[in-house]
């Protein structure tokens, strides 16, 4: 069957077995020498096998190359060394295996094989990245959305935390979305990548920023998810389902043009000091976050819990956001995503840093109410 192919925000190829087009895509994009960037994990994964056999095997280190360094909280060494295997090996193209980790290092490498030796830290200081090398996007994993995304996340050395790299030019030339590439993802992490991209489309929809087509993508994100995540976890092999997540994903990380939230600014922090999983930290903030949401800005989840197919039309503000709050917690509980911040390593004298970091994180400046420093330590009390 062949694949469907749409383009909002970039061309994406989707259906099983689409991978199959890559070679004629990378001819049209006159990419002949192209940098695979991924991570360690993956090369021992199928995803990996199957992107090997289309580009050939034998052809590895002669016709394509491989950077497989990515840490899984992507840190500034990784996109310098990508950057150098680029360059050391004369490619044109990269293309990006994985989950948000390999993508985001594999769009940022391209600023590095621009001007090499650019201190990242002053990414904003440099308007013009116009001619950046051709990128290809193959996520294997539902959740970020990262293949999509015009950002790139990257913990910088000067600062040890994360930072967002922003620029329209990072945006994929061609993104494959290839639910046979997803079937190996075991059931803990299928939960936790999806829940990032739950997140994605409930606080992109609730951040007050005007964008009603990112609002309309975000709802319809959500009813995806509520049906396929759950299917997803328990029958790896539903490829339905499998499709579902991956566009669901791709479709948070297109509304959250609009920006993100509370939640978002509490997770990051989490990933960068205590080493956890984005999606992980998302699911384990995520109720708390839309409760205080809830008491600032009532009614704020009524189309959230309509798009997850509660019947709240008739409900008061107040009723709406609890059915639909204590449904999203319910939800995530059946994904084993119920446990407190304790079981993950993160520990109380943790709390100063993580609510520095999370009040100097940009998200929450987005946020459908606002959140004050106390704010976010009672926040990070609630859940740990």
């Amino acid at each position: 069957m062949s694949p469907a192919i749409f383009s909002f925000p970039t061309t994406t190829l989707f259906g099983a077995g689409a991978l199959t087009e890559l070679p004629k895509r990378l001819d049209a994009l006159r990419i002949q020498r192209p940098l695979v960037v991924t991570d360690p994990g993956l090369l021992s994964a199928h995803a990996f096998e199957v992107l090997q056999q289309t580009l050939g095997k034998k052809e590895q280190g002669r016709n394509w190359f491989l950077y497989f360094g990515v840490h899984p909280n992507p840190l500034q060494q990784d996109v310098v060394e990508a950057a150098g295997a680029f360059r050391t090996n004369d490619c044109d193209g990269v293309i990006a295996l994985g989950g948000g980790s390999p993508l985001d290092v594999g769009k940022a490498a391209r600023l590095l094989v621009r001007r090499p030796g650019f201190d990242l830290a002053k990414f904003y200081d440099e308007p013009d990245w116009s001619g950046l090398a051709p990128f290809v996007a193959i996520p294997t994993t539902a959740g970020t959305g990262s293949e999509v995304g015009r950002s790139s996340v990257i913990t910088l050395d000067s600062t040890r935390r994360k930072a967002v790299i922003f620029h329209p030019q990072l945006l994929a030339k061609l993104v494959f979305l290839d639910p046979e590439l997803t079937l190996g993802l075991p059931p803990r992490l299928t939960a936790a990548t999806g829940a990032d991209a739950l997140t994605h489309c409930i606080e992109s929809y609730t951040c007050p920023v005007f964008h009603p087509m990112c609002d309309g993508i975000a709802l319809e994100g959500i009813r995806l998810i509520v049906d396929a995540l759950p299917r997803a976890c328990r029958d790896g092999h539903d490829l339905d389902a499998r499709g579902k997540m991956l566009v669901a994903a791709a479709m948070g990380a297109v509304a959250f043009q609009k920006d993100l939230g509370v939640v978002h600014s509490m997770a990051h922090p989490l990933s960068t000091l205590c080493g956890m999983h984005h999606g992980l930290a998302n699911a384990l903030c995520l109720v708390a976050g839309m409760r205080f949401c809830a008491e600032g800005k009532p009614g704020l989840y009524r189309r959230v819990g309509l798009a997850a197919g509660l019947e709240v039309m008739k409900c008061s503000d107040a009723e709406a956001d609890q059915r639909t709050i204590e449904f999203i917690a319910r939800f995530l509980a059946g994904l084993g995503l119920n446990t407190k911040l304790r079981d993950q390593g993160v520990k109380p004298e943790h709390l100063d840093a993580l609510v520095a970091q999370a009040f100097e994180d940009p998200c929450h400046k987005t946020n459908a109410v606002p959140v004050t420093v106390a704010d976010f330590r009672k926040l990070y009390q609630e859940v740990l």
